[in-house]
C-alpha cells in the first residue's frame, strides 16, 4: 500500500502492536477462505482485545492523541447539552452515556446541571476501554458534587431499563461498516485479502445476503456509475433498536458527523466517506498499520431515522450541531464564561467558532433526538428543525 508521506512515524512499541494485530487479521482472512468482509476487518482494527485501536491503551484524544471531539474542544458543548438534558429530565432521573472519551462531556454536563440544582440521580457510563474507564473515573470522582449522585460504569444495559437520557457522541461513526463498489454488473462487496508478499490488500466479490438487500433498499433511485465505492452500515439499525434495553422512557441524544442519505451517496461523492486519523492527520487508507489509527465513516442519518421508526421510537429532533448549540444557549454560556474570566475571552471565542462555524464542525456534525416510550417533542430543536431534510 502507499503510505501517505505526511504521516508521523510510529514508535517501535506501536509498530509491534500493529504487527501483532495484522497477524491476527491474516489468520481471520485465512479462516474466511481468503476474503474478510471490510466490516469484520474494521471490527478487528478497532476492537480486537488488547490490540484494536480502542482497546490497546493508546492515547486517542487531545493534542497528544489522534483527534479532538466537541466535548474535548470546550465545556461550552456540554453546557448546551445539559440545557437539553434539563428538558428531557421530565422523563426520568438517569443519564447513560455511551463511550465517554476522557469524561469531559460527563463532567461539563454534570457541572452545568449542578449549577442549575438539577443533578440526575444516576450517571452511568458504558465504556469498553479499561484505560478510558480509569481516566473517566478520576475526572468524575474529583467533581465537588460527586457524592450527591451515583456515578458508575456498566458493560451492558441495566438489569431493568432506566428512565431518562442517553448521550452518544461520535458513537455511530465508529460502528464497523460494510464497504461496496459498483461495477458494470451490479454491486460488489469490498473486503480484505492477503497478497503474495503477505500484505493486506483490498479485493471484491459479488454482494449477497444482508448487504445486497440493504444496498437494494437504501440506494434505490441512485444513479451510481461503475467505479463508485462507498460504505453502508448494517449495524447502526441494530444499535438503535437496542436503545430501549437501556431506557424504556426518555430521549436519546446522538451527535455525529454525516447527513441525509442523498448527501452521503451523492453520485459525485464516488470515493465514499471512509476516513482515518493518526496524530491529527487525516487520510483514507484503513490498511495502514491496523490498530494505530481511528477508522470512521459518515453517518447516513436518514437510515438512523428509519431504523428508529422501525423500532417503534420517535424522531424527536434533527439539526446541525450549530443550530442545536445555539438553540440550547451556547451564546449565553459563552458570555457568562467570558464575564467570569475576561483573560480567557479569546480562547473561549476560538472554541465557540470551532463548534459553530460551517468551515469547522458547525454543519458537518449533526444532532438527532430519538424519543423512547411516550415522550413529547423537544422544543430546543425548534430553532431550525431539519427533520424534513431526511
Amino acid at each position: 500500500m502507499d503510505v501517505p508521506s505526511r504521516l508521523p512515524d510510529p514508535s517501535p512499541a506501536e509498530l509491534a502492536v500493529s504487527a501483532a494485530l495484522s497477524e491476527r487479521i491474516k489468520v481471520a482472512v485465512a479462516a474466511a477462505q481468503g476474503f474478510l468482509p471490510f466490516e469484520a476487518f474494521m471490527a478487528e482494527a478497532l476492537f480486537a482485545p488488547g490490540l484494536g485501536y480502542y482497546l490497546n491503551g493508546s492515547r486517542k484524544f487531545g493534542a497528544a492523541g489522534d483527534f479532538v471531539t466537541a466535548p474535548e474542544i470546550s465545556p461550552l458543548f456540554g453546557q448546551a447539552v445539559a440545557r437539553q438534558c434539563l428538558q428531557a429530565q421530565a422523563y426520568g432521573d438517569t443519564i447513560i452515556e455511551f463511550g465517554g472519551g476522557t469524561g469531559k462531556l460527563a463532567a461539563s454536563v454534570l457541572t452545568a446541571l449542578a449549577e442549575l440544582n438539577a443533578l440526575p440521580a444516576r450517571y452511568l457510563m458504558l465504556e469498553l476501554s479499561p484505560d478510558l474507564r480509569e481516566t473517566q473515573r478520576q475526572l468524575l470522582q474529583a467533581l465537588p458534587f460527586a457524592n450527591e449522585l451515583e456515578i458508575d460504569w456498566i458493560s451492558d444495559a441495566p438489569a431493568t431499563p432506566a428512565r431518562g437520557i442517553i448521550l452518544a457522541n461520535e458513537i455511530l461513526d465508529a460502528l464497523p461498516t460494510a464497504a461496496f463498489e459498483r461495477d458494470d454488473a451490479g454491486f460488489l462487496e469490498r473486503g480484505i485479502g492477503v497478497d503474495d508478499n503477505g500484505a493486506l490488500r483490498w479485493q471484491a466479490r459479488p454482494a449477497g445476503g444482508r448487504l445486497a438487500a440493504a444496498l437494494a433498499e437504501r440506494l434505490a433511485g441512485f444513479s451510481l456509475t461503475p467505479g463508485y465505492h462507498a460504505e453502508i452500515n448494517l449495524q447502526q439499525s441494530l444499535w438503535v433498536a437496542d436503545l430501549p434495553r437501556f431506557i424504556d422512557r426518555g430521549v436519546a441524544l446522538l451527535f455525529d458527523y454525516g447527513g441525509p442519505r442523498r448527501e452521503i451517496y451523492h453520485p459525485d461523492r464516488h470515493d465514499g466517506t471512509l476516513r482515518c486519523y493518526w496524530r491529527h492527520r487525516l487520510h483514507a487508507d484503513p490498511l495502514w498499520l491496523p490498530g494505530l489509527q481511528d477508522i470512521t465513516a459518515s453517518v447516513d442519518f436518514t437510515h438512523v431515522a428509519e431504523a428508529a421508526i422501525d423500532a417503534g421510537l420517535q424522531l424527536a429532533g434533527y439539526a446541525t450541531q450549530a443550530s442545536f448549540l445555539l438553540a440550547n444557549g451556547i451564546e449565553s454560556h459563552l458570555q457568562a464564561a467570558m464575564a467570569a474570566d475576561p483573560a480567557s475571552a479569546m480562547r473561549l471565542a476560538a472554541q465557540a467558532r470551532m463548534l459553530l462555524l460551517p468551515s469547522e464542525m458547525g454543519t458537518s456534525f449533526k444532532a438527532m433526538a430519538l424519543g423512547i416510550g411516550d415522550v413529547a417533542g423537544l422544543t430546543n430543536f425548534a430553532l431550525r428543525d431539519e427533520r424534513h431534510q431526511l
